[in-house]
């Protein structure tokens, strides 16, 4: 018999129904008060939604970062959906003005494509970035996503090309010229000064895990699904601890410097 290609994986979307589950613990959990987590200092945290969301899709962990003592700063984006060279270009504006502001590096969380946009933001800008932390982002593979959401990206391409609709990417941002710089920095080496936690999850409905293994990153294993990582107290406990070792590692390269 001749061997068969393999199939590809195709993430289980019927566990995302867990988001409503995963939020109830979320409340439940004395994390959500701070119990067991470091103090974020007035820190500042910059959060960045994914595919198809817009910032209040993180209004929940950013409600939690600055309750924890955060200073955070929203992606100002309404939807996910634009040019990916376009929105990290105005993301960086925005990182910058933020950095000048509180007079710090600034750690970036990601959610999905979001944490992509954090991945290539910390190549680029490694001066305003001390660590990013990325929530079940395919950065090691974008398109490695359940079937439903491919037909999204097509949908919101098909748009953007065809009906030139503005605010949405198109067919050459997938594959042309216009997100290449883009695509150098999130395949390029990434900077040793900067913290990098990737968290995944193998019950992931949306993204095939496999694609959020970046070996630049520190893996951080979670039991949720895709869209419950904004709401998870497992995730906001590891969350907690990751932003303060890049505090702590930011801290110490400065005493060196010094």
């Amino acid at each position: 018999m001749p061997h068969l290609p393999a199939l590809p994986h195709i993430p289980p979307l019927w566990r995302e129904s867990r988001f409503g589950l995963e939020l109830a613990e979320l409340r439940r959990s004395p994390v959500l008060r701070g119990h067991g987590v470091p103090d974020g200092g007035g820190r500042a945290v910059m959060l960045i939604p994914g595919f198809l969301a817009g910032d209040g899709s993180l209004a929940t962990m950013t409600h939690w970062l600055r309750q924890n003592g955060y200073h955070t700063r929203r992606a100002g984006i309404r939807a996910n959906v634009g040019c990916s060279e376009e929105a990290c270009a105005r993301l960086e504006a925005r990182l910058e003005g933020f950095a000048e502001h509180t007079g710090q590096r600034v750690s970036i969380i990601g959610q999905s494509r979001g944490g992509v946009f954090a991945r290539a933001l910390a190549v680029r800008r490694p001066d305003l970035v001390d660590g990013i932390v990325t929530l079940g982002s395919p950065t090691v593979s974008q398109l490695k996503v359940h079937p439903l959401v491919l037909a999204h990206v097509g949908v919101v391409s098909a748009l953007g090309t065809f009906a030139k609709l503005p605010g949405l990417f198109t067919w050459s941002c997938l594959r042309g010229d216009c997100c290449e710089r883009f695509r150098d920095a999130l395949t390029s080496s990434f900077p040793t000064d900067v913290g990098y936690v990737a968290m995944y999850s193998r019950s992931d409905g949306v993204v095939d895990w496999r694609s959020c293994l970046d070996e630049a990153a520190q893996l951080v294993e979670v039991g949720t699904s895709h869209c419950g990582m904004s709401v998870s107290a497992q995730v906001y406990r590891e969350l907690g601890f990751a932003l303060a070792a890049f505090a702590d590692d930011d801290a110490a390269g400065w005493a060196q410097a010094a």
